[in-house]
């Protein structure tokens, strides 16, 4: 889902609090140790070259391939997708400890493992799952198939006919390829006044670099290796257990995936356990707020809403109609979500710009040593800012290189998509440096990626410009490409504060992220294939829903067709979530933090509306392992949870390649385990 980076990011300030309390103690311990080894550490730094290594390169693949499947699974079914960067560095760090473990018993010498080097991995990887997470498998892209054209209802005007395309490898890679790269060139000049001038945080490339910055450490060494034993043995027992459950899955609803916990009633309105371990470790990931706000819309919407409008069958819509039409009970399900998830955005787009147009204001009358930032630096500023600007990379070729893939990606978009004018398409790239840079600013104060909210922007300006007949596809492209823009200078800017961090060259920064771009824009519509082929992707009734696939192109057919599309009393309903969503940001901003804690999230209220209730109850579980164990051992809690949470993610991602092989060849599971009432034995 293009809106899991927001729900995340929402609550990062939440955790960055919590855990900044634990992190300064280490901190503070590894200061004078960290002191004493950056004296003169410029000179003794080897060049940017030999920080992009080939063991370098096969553990970012390997690690970008892994987390595209995982990344991939949560696309399609739930959409929400944690932060999982932190996780990244520890397995890059675990793949190459291995690697030079194995060498040094086969009796080779190898070059010594470097922060610099982890950090080229940790980049590299993140930019490859990158495109799995934002490259819209899950929503805009996804939303142009004909099974998602068909759902949104072929009853509808503004849902055209002929207003689909059904997803194929060729063009996806070349509509990857032509939107991902520009976004590299667009701030790289700006690189300067961002990390050295105005010395923005980025909590998210702050975080990962003291995390790289302790694992290289006598102390930080230790600590890693107990998450590495933490990690390989949660990993070991999740990919075990998922493959245990595969032999009881069958086909349609079968095994521990519909295991009906808490009774068969429950269970037909979505409340279960599914006994997911990836869920499970993405609750232990996100914060508790983001869990229980998923809980609180879980309960609304399927405990109460849903059972209450489905009673209204015949006088609200056609009795005669299936629930999944647009039309009928669905209609209200998508339409409220978007209400939802347009009131959330558009308050935190409105509160970042006013902020961000703020601080720029009062920046700019003072001097930038001035900015009260400078006292969160770890290291000496001196040094890292002398590496930082060694390795200049000149204005002449970011410019020229923006400036061609723009041209090249001016012509071919509207070739892939004639619904998409050229002149659209040329006009985005004239606008994109600017909303890069209000984009990446925002995100350097706050951490909040409104990329996604641009995005949404161009999807309705664009289905309204472009008429009945082309809106639908010209707002659903035109959402790729300004957020692929905006989001991609963005997620620079926080790889280039983690290497100022880690005193890595600039210049191996970029040339890592374009790396693992183009790997990603191979490997992330290979992983979708994997899906769309073996599974069914997009049944409102599957495993598989793609719920945000119908949400998006329901946002270009209302942009294109208006509140017409609504079926009866919905825009009603709409207004009122709407203000809901605006009301319960307003409040957790003005009261006192206590309070504030207690008010849900509406962009993850919206999630469990489409997708159902048993999502909230895996991650209020992952929740309710962190609480028990931060209240037994706070300490190894603090240590330990990333590292089990990967673990648990990775083993039950990583059985997605072996179950989908065996889709695709056609071998079922031989045993399908069911739940009948006595009633109707």
């Amino acid at each position: 889902m293009e809106n899991s980076k927001e729900i995340m990011e929402q609550t990062n300030e939440d955790e960055d609090e919590d855990e900044d309390e634990d992190e300064d103690e280490d901190e503070n311990e590894n200061e004078n140790e960290n002191e004493n080894e950056n004296v003169n550490v410029v000179k003794r730094l080897p060049p940017w070259t030999a920080h992009i290594t080939l063991r370098g390169l096969v553990a970012s693949l390997v690690i970008g391939v892994v987390y595209s499947v995982i990344v991939m699974k949560l696309n399609l079914t739930t959409g929400l997708v944690p932060n999982l960067n932190v996780s990244a560095a520890l397995l890059a760090f675990v793949f190459i400890k291995t690697w030079t473990n194995l060498v040094h018993k086969a009796g080779f010498v190898t070059t010594p493992f470097t922060k610099q080097e982890n950090t080229i991995i940790q980049t590299c990887a993140v930019a490859c799952y990158s495109i799995a997470v934002g490259g819209g498998f899950g929503s805009y892209l996804l939303g142009l198939n004909k099974k998602t054209y068909e759902e949104a209802g072929v009853d509808i005007d503004g849902n055209s006919p002929g207003s689909h395309k059904e997803p194929e490898i060729g063009w996806m890679v070349g509509f990857l390829f032509a939107t991902s790269f520009v976004g590299l060139f667009a701030l790289v000049p700006l690189r300067k006044i961002m990390i050295i001038d105005y010395k923005l945080r980025y909590p998210s490339g702050t975080a990962t670099a003291v995390l790289i910055n302790g694992f290289h450490t006598p102390k930080g060494d230790k600590m890693a290796k107990k998450q590495v034993m933490g990690f390989m043995k949660f990993f070991s027992a999740s990919f075990m257990w998922a493959c245990f459950q595969w032999f009881y899955s069958g086909s349609g609803t079968c095994g521990f995936t519909f295991f009906p916990t808490f009774g068969l009633k429950a269970f037909k309105n979505s409340f279960y356990f599914d006994f997911s371990m990836t869920y499970i470790g993405a609750g232990m990931i996100c914060s508790y707020l983001v869990n229980l706000s998923l809980l609180a819309g879980a309960v609304l919407s399927y405990g109460v809403m849903w059972p209450l409008i489905g009673d209204r069958k015949g006088a609200w819509f056609p009795a005669n109609l299936p629930e999944s039409s647009m039309k009928s009970l669905n209609g209200y399900k998508v339409f409220i979500s978007i209400a939802l998830i347009l009131g959330d955005g558009l308050y935190n787009f409105l509160k970042i710009t006013i902020f961000t147009a703020r601080t720029i204001y009062l920046t700019s009358r003072k001097k930038p040593k001035t900015n009260p930032d400078d006292t969160n630096q770890p290291l000496d500023d001196s040094e890292h800012n002398e590496v930082f600007l060694r390795e200049s990379i000149p204005f002449s070729l970011a410019a020229s290189g923006y400036l061609i893939l723009s041209i090249l990606s001016t012509i071919a978009i509207p070739l892939m998509f004639r619904e998409l004018k050229w002149y659209f398409v040329l006009v985005a790239y004239i606008i994109a440096p600017s909303l890069g840079f209000c984009n990446a600013y925002g995100a350097g104060l706050t951490d909040m990626n409104m990329a996604y909210n641009y995005g949404k922007v161009a999807l309705f300006v664009l289905s309204a410009m472009s008429g009945k007949h082309n809106g639908v596809v010209a707002g659903l492209v035109g959402c790729g490409l300004i957020k692929s823009i905006a989001s991609i200078s963005s997620d620079l800017m926080h790889d280039f504060k983690t290497g100022h961090l880690t005193l890595t060259s600039p210049r191996s920064m970029i040339v890592s992220q374009a790396i693992g771009t183009a790997i990603g824009c191979l490997v992330a519509p290979l992983t979708f294939f994997l899906f769309y082929k073996a599974f069914d992707i997009g049944n409102p009734n599957g495993e598989y829903k793609a719920p945000y696939a119908v949400v998006y192109r329901n946002m270009a057919i209302l942009g294109v067709e208006g509140f017409s599309a609504l079926p009866n009393h919905c825009l009603q309903l709409c207004y009122l979530f709407f203000a809901f969503a605006l009301m319960a940001n307003f409040l957790r901003d003005i009261c006192p933090k206590k309070l504030a804690k207690l008010l849900p999230l509406p962009m993850a209220m919206a999630v469990p509306f489409l997708v159902g209730g048993y999502i909230a109850i895996d991650m209020c579980v992952g929740s309710l392992i962190v609480f028990i164990w931060h209240k037994l051992n706070k300490r190894k809690a603090n240590l330990m949870v990333p590292a089990v949470a990967s673990g648990l993610i990775c083993g039950d991602g990583l059985w997605i390649l072996p179950s989908s092989i065996l889709a695709l060849a056609r071998i079922r599971p031989p045993i399908c385990m069911n739940f009948v009432s006595t009633k109707s034995s």
